[in-house]
């Protein structure tokens, strides 16, 4: 048999699984085939479920190792470069290093859900038909503790250190539900980090990748379409619709097991970690690109700045001895004014010569420059990401260290 472990016909196994409708008896008799000598007594004592359900925990267990796809976010802490956040409105001032780490946070989040779900995974083990050892037990002629040693070694042999104690014929199958939760947590992060990356190539702040040669639309040539970020997005909400799968099964169990459970987790499955591969690779692929334009950023800053600026405005000149709802009223018609101008003339936000102008705001008039500097609108963002690169984030990465260098090509 171990001879024969990598050596399987499955031209054969197809044809036996179309004339026995039963995919592991297909294979137990083209194993047989290859090694006949061991064929009276390959599946001796186990189920279906003892294959399948095993293996599904092994692949498992191994697709958990999200190999190296959250190493190469870029950060940018510099303060220099500062983005709008945004409701889709104008608000304070962040840092693009800032926003990068809230995405990095999510999928911190999600490293530690993948690796407390990957070290909650036990074997099903060697439990029989339906749970109770009893093939084994005649196997072994009465003797439990043999029983408990065959279910420990082969447990230890596909690279688990526990199995659970107590199974129907299946493990149980909220333990797919487990899994599966995690990816669609993960999927989530993914959709929200990449529809900011999309919002944000709308205003022009920050793109991905977009190759030389590259067609963002065949109608409009100009175009450049995020197609890998929509991509990542798609997909995401599969990924984040497939958990309702494992949620229904688990709950329409029947006793030890019903066989309804079979056909819908030979998709939910392996299309829940397939999905998870290919986003996390699309993902890699535009953060190892992304493209940030200090310039544009600045000249939406200098747009919105100046309203940005009106409470440092009226501080300021209450602490030049001005009275607070006095200097609120002048900013706030001087702001509709300007406002006014930039939506219905199409002009440029003047708010500040506007200020200027006006013989009110004469106590203040050498503070504007310091008033209007954008670095103070940005609060301690580069402090925040500085102590979060280096407490959260540079422990997570230390032992993936050697792996940093591995990048993702897409073919389409």
């Amino acid at each position: 048999m171990e001879a024969h472990v990598e050596d399987i016909d499955f031209a054969m196994a197809a044809e036996e699984e179309r004339k026995l409708r039963h995919d592991v008896m297909a294979h137990v008799h083209t194993f047989a085939n290859c090694c006949p000598t061991a064929a009276p007594i390959i599946h001796l004592g186990a189920t279906s479920c003892y294959v399948g359900d095993n293996t599904v925990r092994g692949i498992c267990c191994h697709l958990c190792s999200f190999k190296q796809w959250y190493l190469s976010l870029p950060l940018f802490p510099q303060l220099f470069l500062l983005s709008l956040s945004l409701s889709l409105r104008p608000a304070q001032l962040t840092t693009v290093g800032k926003r990068a780490c809230l995405w990095l946070q999510d999928l911190l989040m999600d490293i530690r859900n993948l690796q407390r779900a990957r070290e909650d995974l036990r074997f099903r083990g060697v439990k029989g038909t339906t749970g109770t050892q009893a093939s084994f037990l005649q196997l072994f002629q009465g003797d439990h503790d043999k029983v408990e040693q065959l279910d420990k070694m082969v447990t230890e042999m596909a690279g688990f250190k526990k199995s659970y104690l107590v199974t129907g014929q299946t493990y149980s199958r909220k333990v797919d539900i487990d899994s599966l939760s995690v990816l669609a947590s993960l999927g989530a992060t993914v959709h929200k980090i990449c529809t900011d990356i999309r919002l944000l190539a709308n205003l022009k702040e920050i793109e991905e990748p977009f190759e030389k040669e590259q067609i963002g639309s065949s109608a409009m040539p100009y175009k450049r379409n995020p197609m890998r970020a929509e991509r990542c997005c798609s997909l995401a909400r599969h990924l984040v619709a497939l958990v309702s799968d494992p949620l229904q099964t688990a709950s329409v169990q029947w006793l030890e097991r019903t066989l309804d459970d079979s056909a819908n987790r030979r998709i939910s499955l392996p299309e829940s970690f397939l999905t998870a591969d290919i986003i996390l690779s699309t993902l890699q692929n535009i953060t190892e690109g992304l493209v940030v334009y200090p310039k544009v950023i600045e000249r939406h800053i200098r747009h919105e700045l100046p309203f940005m600026a009106t409470e440092n405005i009226i501080m300021a000149m209450v602490k030049a001895g001005g009275n607070r709802q006095d200097c609120h009223e002048k900013i706030r018609v001087l702001s509709q004014q300007a406002a006014a101008v930039v939506k219905q003339e199409g002009g440029d936000n003047d708010l500040l010569a506007r200020v200027q102008a006006d013989p009110y705001f004469t106590p203040i008039l050498n503070q504007l420059d310091d008033l209007l500097d954008p670095k103070t609108f940005i609060g301690r963002a580069p402090q925040q990401v500085a102590r979060f690169l280096t407490e959260e984030v540079k422990p997570v990465l230390e032992p993936y260290k050697s792996k940093m260098d591995v990048k993702i090509e897409l073919e389409l």
